[in-house]
């Protein structure tokens, strides 16, 4: 099973990922952690590393090359925004893919909760790192975030706390799996 979960800062993919792999025994592997961890390698804040990313598109090529390499092996919930872009363009078929979405002051009190920071500078540091990204897998891949139309199920998780966002997935996969039984 291939399960990729993607979605905006705050919208809730690393917590439904883990929930996810943890049901279904899968492996857990978050683009953002590998990005996190370049940035902190090279001694520098996300905004910092996705200003230098821009220039550096290998930064990007890499991590994807990482997610592309991990799939082929299966049974892992991979987290990212452009991971179901990326297996798509190496023809990998995803047993399902899911976009999270919310609007961005609902996202920006849970990142500003999650990580005890101003809500002020966590929206600047969310709206700029976003655009960064939007501009970076415009000019590296031609992708448009977008573009949802890859997307098997799309979900706004602000109606629903994280046990509902749960169980629309869980039934989503339980579906699918008796469809193909």
């Amino acid at each position: 099973m291939i399960i990729t979960i993607g979605g905006p800062p705050g919208s809730g993919t690393t917590t439904i990922s883990k929930l996810i792999a943890k049901r279904y025994g899968l492996k857990h592997v978050c683009a953002g952690f590998l990005f996190r961890d370049m940035a902190k390698k090279m001694d520098m804040d996300l905004s910092e590393f996705s200003k230098y990313a821009e220039e550096h598109p290998e930064i990007d090529k890499e991590i994807d090359a990482m997610q592309v390499e991990i799939a082929k092996e299966g049974n892992v919930v991979l987290e990212g925004r452009l991971t179901a872009w990326i297996l798509k363009k190496h023809n990998i078929e995803p047993t399902i893919s899911i976009w999270l979405k919310a609007p961005p002051m609902v996202r920006c009190k849970r990142i500003s909760e999650r990580e005890n920071r101003d809500k002020e500078k966590t929206l600047w540091d969310m709206i700029e790192r976003e655009k960064s990204e939007k501009k970076r897998y415009k000019e590296i891949y031609n992708i448009d975030l977008e573009d949802l139309s890859i997307y098997d199920l799309v979900i706004d998780t602000s109606p629903w706390d994280v046990e509902g966002v749960f169980n629309i997935i869980c039934t989503a996969i339980e579906n699918l799996k008796k469809d193909k039984r």
